[in-house]
């Protein structure tokens, strides 16, 4: 694992940032099969495989976060031979005593490579130092990428809901009692 800093954001990363590229591509996703009868509705979610590669677009218009990162809780940076790299907002007003992860991102030349999941770890030691119980993630329920870095960090699936985005994607969330 690459040798990587993560430190508050300040005004000069802005830039470097906001350019990351957020897209990514993918073969499978999670599909959502709801099935609604008297006095009942289940919802029920499995990964399959797609006929060819997709591009998938970040679902939030990224390079306006600049505009508000001044009103989340903290934005975390990670920096990799002095140049940002990736970086993750937590928000605190969404839920009480929850750290709610909604953006991370991750340029594409560093990814697979634990700066993510760095990012996410020192998340949680900045949300159990302002006694936050919980993290939550947010994300696409076509970015599995990071579902499976969900996982593989103990995050559990722990609801979702549709049409959440502004491109009306569904948001998977995935959460973790910090201890």
């Amino acid at each position: 694992m690459p040798k990587i800093e993560i430190r508050p954001v300040t005004s000069s990363d802005l830039s470097v940032l906001s350019e990351i590229d957020h897209g990514f591509r993918t073969h499978y996703v999670w599909q959502m099969d709801r099935i609604t009868e008297e006095g009942q509705v289940g919802v029920t979610f499995r990964e399959i495989h797609l006929p060819r590669e997709v591009r998938v677009e970040f679902p939030r218009p990224y390079r306006r976060l600049i505009e508000t990162w001044d009103k989340l809780a903290v934005v975390l940076v990670s920096v990799f031979n002095g140049q940002p790299v990736g970086y993750i907002c937590l928000s605190e007003d969404l839920s009480p005593t929850t750290g709610w992860v909604t953006s991370l991102a991750v340029d594409a030349a560093h990814r697979r490579q634990g700066i993510a999941s760095a990012l996410i770890l020192a998340a949680q030691d900045w949300a159990r130092q302002r006694n936050n119980r919980r993290m939550i993630l947010e994300m696409q329920s076509k970015n599995i990428p990071a579902i499976r870095m969900a996982e593989k960090l103990g995050y559990e699936f722990c609801g979702y809901n549709d049409h959440y985005y502004a491109n009306q994607d569904i948001a998977l969330f995935f959460a973790q009692y910090l201890r």
